[in-house]
């Protein structure tokens, strides 16, 4: 028999070690090895519960397991490598439901990847991500080119619109309706998210009730979401413009989530309140309602939000200037004038990017409208200072709308490359506006639920290893709307499917990202 002080020393280190195993979940084995040991982090697990100090183990592209600080040196296991994490958040992946770019382009998507994003949602307002509709073939291409972050799809109405060959100026007739259903079913059945729609936009601003329950129904059908840039965004249309998603939405079964919620010209939180009554109501009617929204009072779009719908495809743009130009002036100035005026609208693309319409109409000597109607509808994209940062807050705040950017690499608007770096810094770390829980979650449970991607979104055992580690006291958005590029500061390590593509804040190259579909 061994000598008491032994036994007791024995029983000392069983009584630590299943103290600290108890941090494991309810019938989790820990392994004997794992690829990565992550240590001593504050574990912010994507549901909402309360932060915990934990340990998380990494074996291949899984969570092998969540365990108490120390229980896996405890217990002896043997890490290939050891992170230390202590005094840093260890969070899921941040999931980006409404992104956009050019996987095929901009494979490495490192202004995404440095705020922590691991999954990006493309094909939103409406233009889907394919060129020819075939989502299988851009996936495979996406896989095949090699990506840094995840890759989900939505299918644009405005893109099956065309492959229909529905043609611009009016709705779809019967037969558009069904070839644009078809086209949506497939999508959807190679993998896409749901289904988008830009209704401010020509070709979407085509359409009528009849081919927006039609092109929803396959989408309801098998119990997806219509993600809609509405018919408008401004104060005296919106309520109108979320009435009709949700009756789109209502007709076919299908969930309804609000993209880039906003109100334009709106001063007061209220309404934004009225907003989220409406889709509170819908949930009450039984249909799933959400939205999202970007933590910026800029919108960044194409100058076609500012002119008639006369002056837009299928009408001959040359044709109305030459008949109708003072008219077209005259609409123009009042547009711009509603919208704060010149110098709230910034151009981001063209040959006046970064200057504010003001700035050029005083270079050039002329009024404003005149820039406008030189330019076009289609030529250059801009910035329009037209929100209120109490409006959007509310929006923030509520618990079914979730963060999202709106932005891609090479846009020129900073949501591009801080919205996530934002919300932590400025709304949870400086006003306290979120908790370090909530804000999570609407980065990460929130979106992966809505949009089904499995297995992702949540920092449980089993799930994909998607994780970012970062310092909330270092979370900084550097990008501004004169240095829209540079990338966020503070995360240290980004993982997607267990492969770095930050380390220690600096891009790794990786490309270990995947083509997600819904519920795969």
């Amino acid at each position: 028999m061994l000598p008491v002080r032994v036994r007791r020393a024995a029983r000392a280190l069983v009584t630590v070690a299943t103290t600290l195993l108890a941090g494991c979940a309810v019938g989790t084995k820990l392994p004997t090895e794992c690829d990565l040991l992550i240590a001593g982090g504050t574990v912010v697990d994507g549901t909402g519960a309360p932060a915990r100090r934990a340990d998380v183990l990494v074996a291949g592209d899984r969570i092998a397991a969540i365990v108490a600080p120390g229980a896996a040196d405890a217990a002896g296991l043997r890490a290939r490598r050891r992170l230390d994490a202590s005094g840093r958040i260890v969070a899921p992946g941040f999931i980006d439901v409404h992104a956009h770019g050019e996987p095929l382009r901009t494979p490495d998507f490192a202004s995404s990847t440095a705020m922590g994003v691991t999954t990006i949602c493309l094909g939103l307002d409406g233009s889907s991500p394919d060129r020819d509709g075939d989502l299988e073939a851009f996936f495979a291409a996406v896989e095949a080119r090699g990506v840094g972050p995840n890759v989900a799809a939505f299918v644009g109405h405005g893109s099956v619109r065309g492959l229909a060959g529905v043609a611009d100026g009016a709705p779809a007739d019967a037969a558009g309706r069904e070839r644009m259903a078809e086209l949506v079913a497939r999508a959807l059945d190679a993998g896409a998210l749901g289904l988008s729609t830009g209704l401010e936009y020509v070709p979407g601003w085509f359409a009528d009730r009849a081919e927006l329950a039609a092109v929803a129904g396959p989408v309801g059908a098998r119990g997806a979401l219509v993600a809609s840039h509405v018919r408008s965004e401004d104060a005296d249309a919106i309520e109108a413009a979320v009435g009709e998603l949700l009756q789109q939405c209502e007709d076919a079964g299908a969930a309804a989530h609000l993209s880039h919620a906003k109100v334009v010209h709106a001063r007061e939180p209220v309404a934004a309140e009225r907003v989220l009554a409406m889709l509170d109501d819908a949930r009450s009617r039984g249909i799933r309602a959400t939205a999202d929204v970007y933590p910026y009072v800029a919108s960044y779009t194409g100058l076609s939000i500012l002119f008639p719908d006369w002056a837009l495809p299928p009408h001959d743009y040359a044709e109305v200037v030459a008949d109708r130009r003072a008219e077209l002036a005259a609409h123009l100035r009042r547009r711009v004038e509603s919208r704060n005026g010149p110098a709230a609208t910034l151009f981001g693309s063209g040959p006046y990017a970064a200057r504010t319409l003001e700035q050029v109409a005083m270079e050039r000597g002329v009024p404003f409208e005149d820039v406008l109607i030189e330019l076009g509808a289609s030529g250059a994209s801009a910035a329009y200072f037209v929100m209120a940062e109490p409006v959007m807050e509310r929006f923030l705040r509520d618990e079914h709308v979730m963060v999202a950017s709106d932005g891609s690499p090479t846009m020129l608007h900073p949501r591009g490359h801080g919205t996530f770096a934002r919300v932590l810094e400025r709304y949870v770390r400086e006003r306290g506006m979120l908790s370090l829980e909530a804000a999570v979650h609407k980065m990460t449970g929130l979106p992966a639920a809505t949009v089904g991607l499995a297995d992702r979104g949540v920092l449980r055992t089993g799930a994909i290893a998607d994780l970012v580690v970062f310092d909330l006291g270092r979370v900084h958005d550097r990008a501004t709307f004169t240095a829209p590029f540079e990338r966020a500061a503070g995360f240290e390590q980004v993982l997607v499917g267990g492969v770095p593509v930050i380390a220690d804040g600096v891009p790794t190259g990786a490309r270990p990202g995947r083509a997600l579909r819904r519920g795969r």
